[in-house]
């Protein structure tokens, strides 16, 4: 794996698994519709990082229904499912209201994809501050390393998420902005759901 800080990308050099193959397929289709930035979990586990993963969440940029149902429509013809709503007005509504909605494939609930519009302006800012993974025959996009270390740190806080941040930590020693790292903790110290 090789990360060029200046031009935010990581190359990765390792044979992708199953779960990284769902998430291309997915985004492929996604981004035709809506720019993403995938965010939490499944960011440490691209980057090398071995445990299970229930869901890949995403921040997706606000689209209008129609586009969205174009979206679900494409989604439902390539084999996925809503896990948590069951018409397409009702999926939206979810996202319009700042919920999460999740699509797996048809007759599964693990792994699914967890995807949000952003709730407030430092949710917004993951689309301005972004790393691009470089595989062999794809590329997807990835929130910042400083920002999945304030977030799971400072925010999130669970031994998962500590041990995530972590492992973000030393796989990456001495290329973390750290300065970055504090001034998001201030901002998510102070963020209410």
């Amino acid at each position: 794996m090789e990360y060029n800080v200046d031009k935010r990308e990581i190359k990765l050099d390792r044979e992708l698994s199953k779960l990284d193959k769902l998430v291309i397929r997915f985004l492929d289709i996604l981004k035709k519709y809506t720019d993403y930035v995938i965010i939490s979990g499944y960011v440490s586990i691209i980057l090398g990082r071995t445990r299970a993963t229930e869901d890949v969440d995403l921040f997706i940029k606000k689209m209008d229904y129609e586009t969205f149902l174009k979206f679900y429509e494409e989604l439902v013809k390539n084999g996925f499912w809503c896990i948590n709503a069951e018409s397409p007005k009702d999926i939206f509504s979810f996202l319009e209201n700042k919920m999460a909605v999740r699509f797996s494939l048809e007759n599964t609930s693990a792994p699914n994809f967890e995807l949000k519009f952003p709730k407030r302006q430092v949710d917004l800012d993951t689309f301005d501050d972004f790393l691009t993974i470089i595989m062999p025959e794809n590329k997807i996009k990835i929130s910042s390393l400083e920002r999945q270390i304030a977030f799971k740190r400072f925010y999130l806080k669970s031994y998962k998420d500590k041990e995530d941040a972590l492992h973000l930590e030393e796989t990456f020693r001495g290329q973390i902005d750290y300065d970055k790292v504090n001034k998001l903790k201030e901002i998510v110290k102070d963020i209410e759901d």
